[in-house]
């Protein structure tokens, strides 16, 4: 390989890993030409690029992408999947089933985020729902806490609101009984006053008849 394609093939590594936060790494030693094509079609359904690479060149493109953790992993021929945008799940569930209907492929391990993983947990990855599910579950887990949120937020307040309605009606009835309380009054300090009236005028009529009644039994006075 001349030197100039030779950098072309680094500068196009460079790039593909920096795009890629996930990567997983393969040994594809002894598959044939359709195998590795068979896995290559698997790969891109999911959206990744599963591509055959040069150790010495592959080490040089992760010095230079700030990828170190890449280089334990270039180990004899090796494959890289490149996730990139596409569903690590998905590539990571499609590389583990060629690897046991094959036989032949071993997956390595890879990078999450910048993170190295075993091959253990590559095999984990694959075994995780698939994306589409994966975040319903996710979206779940925070739209409970949320619902649980709204709901600590809402009961105070519709209780405060039923606090309030049942102190304007405690109010209200309040109100209404001192009105029916004040009319009695009222009405009972009228009734007295009547009573008081009619008492003074009988007291005023006996008083007459017993006058005249005196003047009447009393003996005329002969003029002399």
């Amino acid at each position: 390989m001349l030197k100039q394609e030779k950098e072309r093939v680094v500068a196009d590594l460079v790039e593909r890993l920096r795009a890629s936060d996930t990567l997983i790494i393969a040994d594809y030693r002894g598959l044939t030409m359709p195998q590795i094509d068979g896995v290559r079609t698997e790969v891109l359904k999911h959206g990744a690029r599963f591509t055959v690479v040069k150790n010495s060149l592959t080490r040089r493109a992760a010095e230079e992408a700030g990828m170190p953790e890449l280089v334990t992993l270039l180990d004899g021929p090796t494959a890289i999947a490149f996730v990139g945008d596409g569903d690590m799940v998905g590539v990571a569930k499609a590389l583990s089933d060629s690897a046991r209907q094959t036989r032949i492929l071993s997956l390595r391990g890879g990078i999450l985020q910048g993170k190295p993983m075993s091959a253990e947990q590559v095999r984990d990855l694959a075994s995780l729902p698939p994306a589409d599910v994966l975040r319903g579950q996710v979206l779940g887990a925070i739209v409970a806490p949320l619902n649980a949120i709204v709901g600590l937020i809402n009961a105070p307040l519709q209780n405060l609101v039923g606090l309030i309605d049942a102190r304007i009606e405690q109010l209200g009835g309040e109100e209404a009984e001192e009105a029916e309380e004040a009319e009695e009054a009222a009405e009972g300090r009228t009734e007295e006053t009547t009573e008081e009236e009619s008492s003074g005028a009988e007291a005023e009529g006996e008083e007459d008849k017993t006058t005249a009644e005196a003047e009447a039994s009393a003996p005329e006075t002969e003029e002399e």
